[in-house]
């Protein structure tokens, strides 16, 4: 095996601009792709700047219904500020913990996915 790296990981939303503007306004995330797909599909593609890894933002996939993902961990070096970023934005968010091995808080995004922010000790 030669694998390097998760290239994409699939989110599945319900409404791609509202989603889009989540990641990108609310996290920062860069935009990284928003090009149509086929006849009728979209492919909207964020991520941290400079990360090898990034999320496309999914509304065709029947087994993965907007808001079904958990446990998307997201590393900050700044999880006290970001978190409060986030409450400031109106977004609930629970924590930070403290854990032995760091801390970490959770939020959802505006579909209900779940996602940690994690910060290593």
């Amino acid at each position: 095996m030669n694998i390097t790296h998760v290239q994409v990981v699939s989110v599945p939303v319900a409404d791609q601009d509202r989603a889009k503007s989540f990641y990108a306004d609310t996290l920062g995330f860069t935009v990284i792709a928003d090009q149509p797909m086929g006849d009728e599909g979209r492919w909207v593609q964020v991520g941290p700047k400079g990360s090898k890894t990034s999320l496309t933002l999914v509304t065709w996939f029947p087994t993965m219904p907007a808001g079904s993902l958990n446990g998307l961990v997201l590393e900050t070096t700044d999880i006290d500020g970001d978190a409060a970023a986030l409450a400031g934005a109106g977004v609930e968010v629970d924590g930070p913990h403290d854990e032995f091995w760091g801390r970490h808080a959770t939020f959802r995004d505006p579909d209900g996915n779940g996602i940690v922010l994690r910060q290593a000790r």
